[in-house]
C-alpha cells in the first residue's frame, strides 16, 4: 500500500508510528535537540510543538540541524541497507561450494547471528539454511543431466554424505535422482488433452498428484511442453480412468468456486513453493497486487520476485496466479494469455455475485 506523506498531519502520524515506509520520503527535526531524524528513528519521541518537517537532508541541514547519530538519516534507509546485506549473503551462499555457517553470513552482513537470521527471513521469506538448501537443490537439478554419475552430481552440489543426499532428493527433485538425471526415465505420467471455455487444456499427473495443467490454443504445443518438462518419462495418454480427473479440472475452470479436491505434485524452489501456497489462499473472486502479496509474505520490495514465481507456476487455475494483478488493478502478463486471465477473473466475480 502506498502511503501519502504530503501533509504535516500524515507526516506526524508516521513519526509517531515510526513508519519504515516513510523513510526517505521526508525527515523531521527537533528544535530542542538541534538534530534531524528519519521517520522511523527509535529515539525518544518529541513534542509536536518542537518538530518541523523537511523534504531532504540538505533542507534540514540548511535550517541548522545536524544528523541524528542513532538513525543516521544521511545513510540509505534501513530497509535498503538490510536488503543490500541480505543480497550479499545470498551471493555468498550461491558462490560457496559448501553452505556458509550462520556466523560467517552474519559477520559478512555486519550483524549479530540472531539479528541477521531475523532480517534474512523477513526479506526472503525463508531462513538462510532453507535458502542454502534451495540453492543446493538448484545445483543438483542443473548437474544431474550432464553428470557422469549421480555420485558426481551429489559431490558437485556440495553434499558430503550420500545418506543426506538421498534423504533430501525426493523433496528436491520430486523423483529419484537417477530418474531425474535421465529426464524422468522410469517416471510414469498420465495425461489427457480436452477442450474447455479457455481453449485446449492438458492435465497431467504422477502417482503423487497433478503435476501440470497447461492451457493454449491447440493441443499439440501443450503436449510438446509436457514432453520438454519430462523428456524421458513414460507419458500415457487417453486412459479411460483418467477422464474423471480431467473432468474435475475442467469443472474448476468453469466454476472456480467449487475448488479442486485433488492432490498436486508441483516441483519448485522453496521460495516458489511459498508463493504458490500463498496464491492458493486467495479466495475466488478476489485479487491482490504483486506488492500486496509480497507484503503478506513479509518480503518488502519483493514484488518482482513474486511475479517470477507466479510465471513459473506449472498448474494453471489450481494455483490461481491469475488472481494477482498490478497495483491499481490493471492486468499484467499471464503465462496463458491476458484474455484468459480477464475471462477467469470476470467469471469468478460473476459467480461471487451469484453466491
Amino acid at each position: 500500500m502506498q502511503h501519502d506523506y504530503t501533509t504535516d498531519e500524515a507526516r506526524w502520524d508516521a513519526v509517531q508510528r515510526r513508519d519504515l515506509q516513510a523513510d526517505g520520503r521526508f525527515f523531521y527535526s527537533v528544535r530542542t535537540t538541534g538534530v534531524y531524524c528519519r521517520p522511523s528513528c527509535p529515539s525518544r519521541g518529541a513534542r509536536r510543538a518542537n518538530v518541523a518537517f523537511h523534504a531532504s537532508v540538505q533542507q534540514a541541514e540548511a535550517a541548522g540541524f545536524r544528523p541524528c547519530l542513532r538513525c543516521q538519516p544521511t545513510l540509505a534507509p534501513l530497509a535498503e541497507r538490510q536488503a543490500a546485506a541480505v543480497a550479499r549473503a545470498c551471493r555468498l551462499i550461491e558462490q560457496s561450494e559448501a553452505a556458509p555457517d550462520l556466523d560467517r553470513l552474519a559477520q559478512a552482513a555486519g550483524m549479530s547471528r540472531f539479528h541477521f537470521h531475523r532480517v534474512f527471513k523477513a526479506h526472503t521469506g525463508i531462513t538462510p539454511k532453507a535458502y542454502a538448501r534451495a540453492q543446493r537443490a538448484e545445483r543438483v537439478r542443473a548437474a544431474l543431466p550432464a553428470a557422469q554419475s549421480v555420485t558426481n552430481a551429489m559431490y558437485d552440489a556440495g553434499f558430503q554424505s550420500s545418506g543426506r543426499f538421498y534423504a533430501a532428493s525426493q523433496g528436491m527433485l520430486g523423483m529419484a535422482p537417477a530418474r531425474y538425471r535421465t529426464g524422468g526415465a522410469g517416471e510414469t505420467i498420465r495425461f489427457a488433452v480436452a477442450q474447455c471455455s479457455l481453449g485446449a487444456i492438458l492435465v497431467a499427473a504422477t502417482e503423487r498428484g497433478i503435476c501440470a495443467i497447461l492451457i493454449g490454443d491447440a493441443p499439440e504445443p501443450l503436449v510438446i511442453d509436457l514432453q520438454a518438462r519430462f523428456p524421458q518419462a513414460e507419458l500415457r495418454g487417453a486412459e479411460p480412468d483418467f477422464e474423471q480427473t480431467v473432468a474435475q479440472v475442467i469443472g474448476l475452470v468453469e466454476a472456480p468456486r467449487i475448488g479442486l479436491d485433488l492432490p498436486l505434485d508441483v516441483r519448485g524452489t522453496a521460495f516458489q513453493q511459498r508463493v504458490w501456497q500463498a496464491l492458493r489462499a486467495i479466495p475466488a473472486g478476489r485479487t491482490v497486487s504483486y506488492a500486496e502479496l509480497a507484503e503478506r509474505l513479509q518480503l518488502p520490495g519483493g514484488a518482482r520476485a513474486v511475479a517470477g514465481a507466479c510465471a513459473a507456476n506449472p498448474v494453471a487455475v489450481a494455483i490461481p496466479c491469475h488472481r494477482v494483478v498490478r497495483t491499481g488493478g490493471a492486468l499484467s502478463g499471464y503465462r496463458w494469455g491476458i484474455e484468459r486471465k480477464r475471462l477467469l477473473l470476470d467469471r469468478e466475480e460473476a459467480q461471487a455475485g451469484d453466491g
